[in-house]
């Protein structure tokens, strides 16, 4: 977040510039008042009069349209911000989420970017500028009378302490409460995302029941916070009413006393009030200062980690297509769980392997690690030689199809949605549909390729939703090809279908791996993997492997059987 914010160093100058008018400025009312009782009053001239309040009245002026210009220039720094750090931040939780063995991938959000930008542009952020200020209207006052000089300065120490009390006191309630409040959330969100089962049984109620007990530890927090920073709210406009109202009794006393003179009692009245206004200031916006810095050390993490992760990446030359999986291990910290250990094999370019096993076996796993959506714990995942970690991530998408088993699609037409939401090539499109057999179920959709399938692709049916996932997975004539379970929502129709698209794509020379328990859609493939408990039991051409599983086994390939049965 440092390195994002030079970016922005010259908002920064700009804002100081203009504070520094304003802040010289700011003294014109004083230096009127100063003037209108040490010298109108005794000379009693009109004209006096008159060009002071002139001049004094041109200076609020200019002040006024600095102060403008500075509250635009801080609404476009936080402008820019969030328009810099948004992408980095929703690529960033994107890849996050899709990383189970990420346990602080949530932690930041796109509302973090929002909350530091609407900060940025607030009030809140313009009493740390005004804030170096603060002792050279203190020294002024000095300068007019010593004893109002001490009063001011005692004045503002008491304000700074409330100010440091405040937030020492307030920080872990509020803190508390904001986390609190997203982990509530995130759990509503979890819900809205299966609104069907919630509905279908009777979910509501228990649902809102779990949301209120999650939020209401957050809940108590914030009323916590909320009546500290009320008391410390309250303490601090009565310390500077009361310092106002001793200022003005002090003056007065000087007067008295011959000490000063009565305009030296007003200016200094008036420039006390201009000193402790941006303490003030900001006790009252300390909320919106603590979410902030909440905000920004959560951006911070989630930066640096983008900053390691997504450096700058050498492009290499385009794969043929061939996989080598060098002794993969892949776990997750929450719960400590090993889903691979020491899995090992490799494909020569244009090959196709089946992956089967039982239930929790790493199937699925193993082929997010291949489609480098997850990165091995230990070992290597590798394209022509190269771990995938290697590749940079948009070179490597291009070469790449990966079709999950849980399919989601996005807002959108057909056609964007192929395209991978990209520009939407029609000739590469169309070719990627009709190697996936589908073109003429698309033609056979109210509109096309231009039907907007709604939001997650609603529009369409689940099978309907398999089959364009599985053409944007072809689209751009990717060299390796992963699918999950491609036929989990296919109908005999679509089935077919599925088999003329894995012939095409041996045909083109395509490196397949599928997941499956098919023995339609196993028949083709050069050579079978079984995976069973992480382990990797069998691995050769298909034929062999077949014989293997054919005779009697033990446990752990009678178990493969089995589930191959009970699927197939």
């Amino acid at each position: 977040m440092q390195d994002l914010l030079r970016n922005f160093r010259r908002y920064w100058l700009y804002a100081g510039f203009f504070s520094f008018f304003c802040n010289v400025l700011a003294l014109a009312s004083p230096l009127y008042m100063l003037q209108v009782y040490d010298r109108v009053l005794t000379s009693r001239s009109p004209e006096t009069l008159i060009a002071l309040t002139v001049i004094t009245l041109g200076m609020m002026g200019v002040m006024t349209l600095l102060e403008g210009v500075r509250s635009r220039v801080l609404q476009a720094a936080g402008l820019a911000l969030e328009a810099q750090a948004g992408p980095l931040v929703v690529g960033r939780l994107m890849e996050g989420a899709a990383n189970p063995a990420r346990t602080n991938q949530q932690q930041a959000s796109l509302r973090d970017t929002q909350l530091l930008s609407s900060f940025i542009s607030g009030p809140g952020v313009q009493a740390f500028f005004d804030a170096p200020w603060v002792p050279v209207f203190i020294l002024i006052i000095f300068i007019m009378n010593w004893m109002m000089g001490l009063l001011a300065l005692a004045g503002a120490a008491l304000l700074f302490l409330t100010a440091v009390l405040n937030e020492r006191l307030t920080r872990d309630a509020l803190e508390e409460a904001a986390r609190e409040q997203r982990r509530a959330n995130r759990f509503v969100e979890s819900s809205l995302n299966n609104a069907e089962v919630v509905v279908a049984l009777g979910m509501q109620d228990n649902v809102i029941t779990r949301w209120r007990k999650l939020g209401q530890r957050g809940v108590a927090a914030q009323a916590r916070a909320g009546r500290l920073g009320g008391i410390f709210a309250g303490s601090t406009r009565f310390f500077r009413q009361a310092l106002q109202t001793l200022m003005l009794g002090l003056g007065a006393w000087a007067v008295i006393q011959m000490h000063a003179s009565p305009g030296i009692m007003i200016a200094a009245t008036i420039i006390l009030g201009r000193a402790l206004a941006p303490v003030e200031l900001a006790v009252a916006g300390w909320r919106a200062f603590v979410d902030a810095r909440s905000a920004y050390k959560r951006l911070d993490e989630l930066m640096q980690e983008q900053r390691r992760d997504d450096a700058e990446r050498t492009q290499l030359p385009d794969p043929k297509g061939e996989v080598t999986v060098d002794t993969v291990s892949f776990g997750v910290r929450s719960p400590d769980r090993i889903i691979l250990r020491g899995v090992s094999f490799a494909l020569s370019p244009g090959e196709s392997l089946g992956l089967i096993g039982p239930s929790a076996a790493g199937k699925s796993t193993l082929a997010r690690l291949l489609a480098g959506v997850w990165r091995p714990t230990a070992g290597a995942v590798r394209l022509d030689g190269a771990e995938l970690s290697q590749w940079d991530r948009q070179q490597l998408a291009v070469h790449l199809g990966y079709l999950p088993q849980d399919v989601e699609l996005l807002a959108g037409t057909v056609a964007e949605n192929i395209a991978r939401l990209g520009e939407v090539d029609s000739a590469k499109v169309v070719a990627a549909a009709q190697l996936a057999q589908v073109h003429e179920l698309i033609l056979g959709l109210g509109q096309g390729y231009e039907t907007d399938i709604g939001e997650r692709g609603a529009a369409l049916s689940a099978g309907q939703r398999q089959r364009v996932g599985l053409a944007r997975a072809l689209y751009g004539n990717p060299r390796l090809v992963v699918l999950d379970e491609p036929n989990s929502n296919l109908d005999a129709a679509g089935e077919d279908a599925l088999v003329a698209c894995l012939r095409g794509l041996k045909a083109a020379g395509v490196t397949v791996v599928i997941v499956s328990h098919k023995p339609s859609l196993l028949a083709g493939v050069d050579k079978l993997a079984v995976l069973r408990e992480g382990r990797l039991e069998l691995f050769g051409p298909t034929a062999e492997v077949m014989r293997q599983l054919s005779k009697p086994a033990g446990p752990p390939l009678q178990a493969v059987k089995d589930e191959g049965v009970k699927r197939g």
